[in-house]
């Protein structure tokens, strides 16, 4: 019997503390948070809704980025056809906790079909940050042709606004 309760007891300790932490088995919901996000970035894509677009985006990101009204133009124009469906190819994530705040930062690809072409979105998103918050939303939409190549690695794209290659 004794036997039976230490197990039991580890059992219950090992899966509360592996579900303490966003990283953690239980309660991990990036995931989740990446396809609301996209299904939010699509749905302004389809309506060609300059304002829907320009909200999901942070305060620094629209800051910092050179001609975002341009650019979201260009977006429109660049996406082809009605979109039919979309699939996320990848996912990762960063967080920093500081004196009590968080920032909570997801990368994440997805690939766009519509009945034209097929498009390669790549999406930077402050999902949470209380350390600055003026950071909190999508700081980097990139979209190009699936066929397109890359043009390195994350850190190395990584600027405010959309960026259409």
């Amino acid at each position: 019997m004794k036997k039976k309760i230490i197990v039991l007891l580890t059992i219950v300790t090992v899966i509360t503390l592996s579900s303490c932490g966003r990283g953690g088995i239980i309660f991990d919901d990036t995931g989740e948070k990446a396809d609301a996000r996209m299904e939010q970035i699509i749905s302004a894509i389809k309506g060609k809704d300059k304002e829907a677009l320009k909200s999901l985006f942070s305060k620094k990101a629209l800051d910092e980025a050179n001609d975002f009204e341009n650019d979201v133009d260009n977006l429109f124009d660049f996406v082809k056809g009605e979109i039919i469906s979309w699939e996320r190819d990848g996912i990762s994530g960063d967080e920093s906790i500081r004196y009590g705040k968080k920032s909570s930062m997801i990368r994440f690809g997805i690939n766009v079909n519509t009945n034209k072409d097929t498009y390669r979105f790549y999406v930077i998103d402050y999902i949470t940050d209380t350390i600055n918050p003026d950071n909190q939303g999508v700081y980097m939409l990139e979209v190009r042709l699936v066929d397109s190549p890359n043009t390195g690695s994350w850190q190395e794209r990584m600027r405010a606004g959309l960026y259409i290659h």
